[in-house]
């Protein structure tokens, strides 16, 4: 396992952010608001994690019982042999896309937004997507937070407001102070959560023959294969796209590959599966009370925790847009901890007083209009090269080129086309159709040369230095 690595850097001793050029001191001021975890730039070498460390933050991904419910929902509409296979194209969909993306993530250092400068939208197109990636996820923190107000309210009573407001604040804190210590948390919570819902389950399904569950008729209406692909794939489509977020923090493309794949196989395989199982047992999608009834308060704590470590992510990928967007649009170097208790406050607010609930279909559109950053960063980074050079030249050195285009209109006008497509046709899985256009649209067009940059922006267009904050080494790394 991990184990920690003292840097120089520990608390009380002067030390530098992350990111910065190592000789503005950590201040006062900025110790208040975390850490900024290298939004502007690349992820050093030095600080990338260990393998396992980086692989209990992909487990964590799979430790909800939101997976067991969407599990029993198709479980009631298909047998188990069509569930499989579901399940398996689900999971293969989100496998390749995680992995293109993702290893290029963790090639640059890079997350989604910053990396989109040179991977398809230039500078000023990589605002409009880190806009677009801040509001779904942010808008995605509150709705989770909502929801787990108002299961622990239920659960345990008193208000749902008052939860939303505990939780909220909670997962604010946790993620102000970054990446590593999100990371602690993982290797807290995850192994909980699948040792009280290994022996939940297990439990639940004592008295019942496997054998005849597996082999059982689908107990309510069937569910064709392509709208239960889409449940599987289509849901986790965004987390997929922005995987650099965590994958910058890997050593190698190997791990990547490693750990998502994991996290495939737990989460789809054996969590969504035993969903099924739990489906055809109780002929409802409704089974989260199995695992919860038998496992007690502790248990209903783990699952509440576990709640908090995925929907960490929301709030942590939406402030590193954020930094990006103003960066871009306004010239400000704002600290990506500041952002956070920005947008902790916003999502926590709005999830208390219920508004988040009716954004739900505005979120929805979002999700189809995500996938084409995906499908377009794939294409031009993997397949046209047309804008990457300048990536290939500062890599080794572990700086940022001194310019990004500025414009790249086809791309634009790519990403509208592919989201009118998943929103618009209504056959396959929209995610997957938006993505897919994308890829292909961008692929022709710029092997064909019509896809060209306008401009050239230096990279350092602010006059304000990057924000300094805590100096602290990586808690958890090897």
């Amino acid at each position: 396992m991990a184990t920690h690595k003292n840097t120089g850097t520990e608390p009380g001793n002067p030390g530098t952010e992350p990111g910065n050029t190592g000789t503005e001191p950590a201040t006062g001021a900025a110790r208040a608001v975390g850490s900024d975890d290298y939004a502007l730039s690349r992820v050093p070498r030095d600080k990338r994690l260990g393998f396992w460390t980086m692989l209990l933050q992909w487990l964590a991904q799979s430790g909800s019982i939101s997976q067991f419910t969407l599990g029993a929902t198709i479980g009631v509409g298909m047998t188990f042999g069509d569930a499989f296979l579901a399940f398996t194209l689900g999971a293969v969909i989100l496998e390749v896309v995680i992995f293109a993306i993702g290893l290029a993530g963790m090639r640059e250092g890079l997350a989604t937004p910053l990396l989109t400068r040179w991977a398809g939208f230039g500078r000023n197109g990589s605002a409009l997507v880190s806009l677009v990636i801040s509001v779904s996820l942010v808008g995605w923190f509150g709705v989770q937070n909502t929801i787990f107000g108002d299961s622990v309210s239920a659960l345990v009573g008193g208000p749902s407001w008052l939860w939303c407001v505990a939780a909220g604040v909670g997962i604010t804190v946790l993620v102000i102070f970054g990446f590593t210590y999100m990371a602690v948390f993982a290797k807290i919570v995850t192994p909980l959560f699948f040792a009280m819902v290994a022996w939940s389950v297990t439990d639940a399904l004592s008295d019942h023959s496997l054998s005849e569950l597996i082999n059982s008729p689908a107990p309510g209406e069937t569910i064709p294969l392509a709208v239960a692909a889409t449940a599987i794939a289509g849901g986790f489509m965004t987390g997929a796209i922005v995987s650099p977020e965590m994958t910058r923090y890997n050593r190698k493309g190997s791990h990547v590959f490693l750990q998502s794949a994991s996290s495939m196989i737990l989460s789809e395989y054996i969590v969504g599966l035993t969903g099924v199982l739990l489906g055809h047992m109780v002929g409802s999608g409704q089974v989260s009370q199995i695992v919860l009834s038998t496992s007690g308060v502790f248990g209903v704590l783990v699952v509440l925790m576990s709640t908090a470590k995925i929907n960490d992510w929301n709030l942590y990928g939406s402030s590193l847009g954020v930094v990006n967007f103003f960066q871009v649009v306004f010239g400000k170097r704002l600290h990506r901890g500041a952002v956070t208790i920005a947008l902790g406050v916003a999502g926590t607010l709005l999830s208390a007083v219920g508004m988040m609930t009716h954004f739900t279909d505005f979120l929805s559109v979002l999700g189809v209009a995500i996938p084409p950053v995906g499908g377009i960063i794939v294409a031009e980074y993997w397949v046209v090269r047309r804008m990457r050079a300048p990536l290939d030249a500062t890599r080794e050195a572990g700086t940022l080129p001194a310019s990004s285009p500025t414009w790249v209109p086809m791309s634009l006008v790519i990403w509208v086309a592919a989201f009118c497509v998943g929103k618009f046709y209504d056959g396959g899985i929209p995610a997957l159709n938006s993505l897919l256009t994308a890829f292909v649209l961008y692929c022709v067009l710029g092997l064909a040369g019509w896809i060209r940059t306008y401009g050239t922006t230096a990279l350092d267009d602010t006059t304000e230095p990057a924000p300094a904050a805590t100096g602290t080494a990586p808690v958890g790394a090897p």
